[in-house]
Formats: C-alpha cells, structure tokens, sequence
C-alpha cells in the first residue's frame, strides 16, 4: 500500500471515530464541487482540528484570509461564543457567493462577515476603517502573499493572538532553497519573516492525509 493510500485510510477512520456525521459540511462540500471550486478545502479533521483551537483559546473575533467556498469558516464559527464574530476575505466573486450560500445553510451568517475583493486591498482597507484587532487569524489564501499576510496579520493582532498558516509544508519543496514556484517561494519568506519577528512564537507541524504532505504553522503574538 503506498503511503498517499496509508494516509487517506487513516484520515477516514479518524473521521469515522471522532468527528460526528455532518449533513449540513457534506452539502456544502457538495455546493463547493458542484460549482467548480478548486478542491482545496481542509479536511474534515484540519477542521475540527481549528474549531478545537479557536474554543480551547476563547477567541471571540476570527479574521479568515481566504474563504473558498466557506467550510473552513463555518469550522471556525461553531467555535464562536454567542457574541462572537468572524471576518473572512475572499478575492474571486463565484467562490463568494457559493461561500454565502454555504454560511447561510449553516446558520453562521449572522457572524460572519464575508468581505468580496482582493486580500491586501480589503486589509488596507479595514486599516482605514479602525477595524478591531483579532483573537485568531487563519491564513489559507495564494501562497505567494504570504510574507504580506502575515505582516497584516500582525498588525490586526494584540498580545495573545493566535495565527495559523495553512499548507507550509508543499509535499516537502519547503526546504528546497532553489526551487522557481512562486507558491514554495511565498511560503519560505513567510517563515523567514517568523524566524526574524521578535513579536510572535511560532511552530510548525507536519500533517499527512487524505490532502498529501503539509502542514500548519502557528504562532501566538508575544505581549
């Protein structure tokens, strides 16, 4: 058995065991496929996996650069308290209005603010508009802006401040130093720029599954 087919049949049988049938998740992976979404979803596991974070931190306000089709951000916002709330940017409009969709079929669409245009643009934006700092930052959108997302990322966060960085690992060209792909590019300078930041703590771990080989960095801002 090769390992890509180890990995699937471990990540369904975590599934199976711990993360309970969902008909809501499975429409919206469904929506996300009907329309033509790129595949790029977390696992059900990654999900729970972020939902899990958000509620052992007690974040209460979430920024999600990158929306897809929203199953990500609907993991994230069950985690919300009541009062909570949850900003999430998306650049291409049809991966907007399938993620609006998505949100609204899940009840979570009263605290998620879905945000339509380009990342840096929008974060500007909300710069000019006195947007609050946030508790927990999920980065999950074009690699190559990385190093510019996390220098955003920093500035909405206070002390505390949890960040996330999906797909950091590449199927291992993270460490190739000559590689071209401007993606594996995106994602070495984003952890040149956490070895050399004085304001956060980071880590990064390993993940293999029914996505390949990745993984996540997370980082907590330092007071």
């Amino acid at each position: 058995m090769s390992n890509t087919k180890l990995w699937e049949k471990v990540d369904h049988y975590i599934t199976e065991r711990l993360i309970p049938q969902d008909p809501i998740l499975e429409k919206v992976l469904s929506a996300n496929q009907e329309a033509g979404l790129p595949a790029y979803d977390v696992t059900p596991a990654q999900g729970k996996f972020l939902n899990l974070l958000v509620r052992l931190h007690g974040s209460k306000r979430i920024l999600e650069i990158g929306t897809l089709g929203g199953y990500s951000t609907i993991w994230l916002a069950r985690a919300l308290p009541a009062d909570g709330k949850l900003v999430t940017l998306e650049l291409d409009p049809l991966h907007a209005q399938v993620a609006k969709a998505n949100l609204s079929l899940a009840s979570v669409d009263g605290c998620v603010e879905l945000r339509v245009g380009d990342a840096l643009e929008q974060l500007a934006q909300m710069k000019e508009e006195g947007v609050e700092p946030f508790d927990f930052i999920f980065i999950d959108a074009d690699k190559p802006n990385n190093p510019h997302y996390l220098k955003w990322a920093l500035y909405f966060s206070h002390p505390g401040t949890v960040i996330i960085g999906d797909n950091v690992i590449r199927e291992g060209e993270v460490i190739n130093e000559n590689t071209q792909d401007p993606r594996v590019k995106g994602v070495r300078e984003f952890y040149d720029l956490l070895a050399d930041e004085a304001r956060i703590a980071a880590t990064a771990i390993q993940t293999v599954g029914s996505k390949g080989y990745d993984g996540f960095v997370i980082g907590l801002v330092k007071g």
